[in-house]
């Protein structure tokens, strides 16, 4: 059986499809047989993601399809090592329903009250309502900017709530749209140190995945 993890949000724009790429790119290159189930039917982001990657002659080679509906996704997700869900922009059915099936269930956010405060929000209805154990959940900081003190202020409002904070965070940077733009994710981009940034925060999903498979 493969492995699940989803990537959702209550609102669009936080880096779910960024994040995706990159976990998945990162997987790939570890010899994982890995496909992103890309659930925004309306503007399919990460398959056109996907195109360009191929077109520029990119590898590792990581599968994207982009998927209707959470079961039809579902038919091939044994097939693969690892699934990872891209969810649609705005939380839906195929929201909970996709996060009571992850072994991880990540919900990016920006650092504003504006996008904190509806993070924290789908985090309670998927585990209050949806029956997602809270362990499951893990909070990404996305779309960072250079106030070290609104880091700080997001990090101590998150500390409030029951949900795994992950170390590190992914700012806004030039070079993260350059590399996406050429069909690489943000963990590919040639520049050391935004890639540094980048790389910290997917290794530190891939360390909090791991520690949920071991304990299952």
């Amino acid at each position: 059986m493969g492995y699940k993890i989803a990537f959702v949000s209550q609102k669009g724009g936080v880096s779910k499809s960024t994040l995706s790429r990159a976990l998945g790119t990162t997987y790939a290159a570890a010899g994982w047989n890995v496909k992103i189930a890309d659930l925004d039917i309306n503007q399919s982001t990460s398959f056109t993601w996907l195109q360009r990657r191929l077109k520029n002659g990119v590898t590792p080679e990581v599968a994207v399809e982009t998927f209707g509906t959470v079961a039809s996704a579902l038919k091939v997700a044994d097939t693969y090592d690892l699934m990872i869900f891209d969810g649609a922009p705005h939380a839906t059915k195929a929201t909970a329903e996709v996060a009571r099936l992850a072994d991880l269930v990540v919900l990016p956010t920006a650092l504003s009250v504006d996008d904190l405060e509806p993070t924290v929000r789908l985090a309670n209805n998927l585990t209050s309502k949806e029956g997602v154990p809270v362990e499951r959940i893990a909070i990404a900081l996305s779309k960072v900017g250079k106030s070290k003190a609104q880091l700080q202020d997001a990090r101590a409002y998150l500390s409030h709530t029951p949900y795994f904070v992950l170390d590190g965070q992914v700012p806004e940077r030039d070079a993260f749209v350059l590399a996406q733009d050429k069909g690489l994710s943000i963990v590919e981009t040639p520049f050391k140190g935004p890639k540094a940034q980048a790389d910290e925060l997917i290794q530190n999903i891939i360390n909090r995945f791991e520690t949920l498979v071991q304990s299952a």
